[in-house]
């Protein structure tokens, strides 16, 4: 595991977009899993920047596959489709054949879930995993849990905090259910790319990084990955231990998602 943190949360954004960037420039293609969001958008804001100045190319082989769906049609303004229409898939030369993107208003969603895992299996693990985490601990829209997360990509209920977080976003009427990739499916990536931003994450960064690998905190499971990198502003970090920003230690492998 690799902590960077950085002065402000334009310098953390920054710093992903770079990393983002150099995956794209990797001969050969790439494949990546991304998500929707407020830490979303300031990254692919620098990354477009990027694109545009030569340093980011997407039309050589890349695919794309999203975190998760709200429960909404694809053109909806609410919907993470709509999201990435607007911050990156409508300003970079991004093959439109290679975007894969879950159905939330799918009349089966267990059906549209088993179809998005087949796509993954199929497209080869993704070259990496940009992911954010929630105030309450979720990663993509793993909520917490008592006893396990869902392995692979399924429908899930909203937690009331995800739901509140949502409509200070200004998605209103704030969906009760959406549907994510699981657990293993975002550890299945050759690297972890965890961006969180501003004071009010940093309890829950601080649980990730430094408290057990438990599903009451979805995204502790990240710290299994061998190939994690978290990049903080000073507002995130701002309860982690110092000891911990200067040398993170490595955690087993061997814990499981129903631990």
């Amino acid at each position: 595991m690799r902590v960077k943190v950085f002065a402000t949360a334009a310098d953390a954004a920054a710093a992903a977009a770079r990393r983002l960037a150099a995956i794209l420039r990797r001969p050969g293609g790439s494949v990546l899993l991304l998500p929707a969001g407020k830490t979303a958008a300031p990254v692919y804001r620098d990354l477009v920047r990027l694109h545009r100045s030569g340093r980011a190319p997407f039309r050589k082989g890349t695919t794309t596959f999203n975190l998760d769906e709200l429960a909404v049609a694809p053109d909806d303004p609410r919907s993470f489709r709509s999201f990435m229409e607007r911050h990156l898939f409508s300003k970079v030369d991004l093959d439109r054949g290679r975007i894969r993107f879950l159905r939330g208003d799918a009349a089966d969603p267990r059906l549209e879930c088993a179809r998005y895992e087949r796509e993954f299996r199929r497209e080869g693990p993704p070259d990496v995993a940009f992911v954010g985490i929630g105030v309450n601990g979720h990663v993509a829209y793993l909520e917490p849990a008592r006893s396990s997360l869902p392995p692979e990509t399924s429908r899930v209920r909203l937690s009331e905090s995800t739901r509140r977080g949502l409509a200070g976003d200004g998605v209103r009427p704030v969906p009760r259910a959406a549907i994510t990739v699981g657990i293993e499916t975002i550890l299945s990536a050759r690297s972890v790319l965890m961006v969180a931003m501003g004071r009010r994450k940093a309890a829950a960064v601080t649980a990730a990084l430094e408290g057990p690998v438990a599903p009451t905190c979805p995204a502790s499971f990240l710290s299994l990955h061998p190939r994690l990198t978290v990049l903080l502003d000073r507002g995130a970090a701002s309860l982690l231990a110092s000891a911990r920003r200067r040398s993170p230690p490595a955690r087993s492998s061997r814990r499981r998602a129903s631990a």
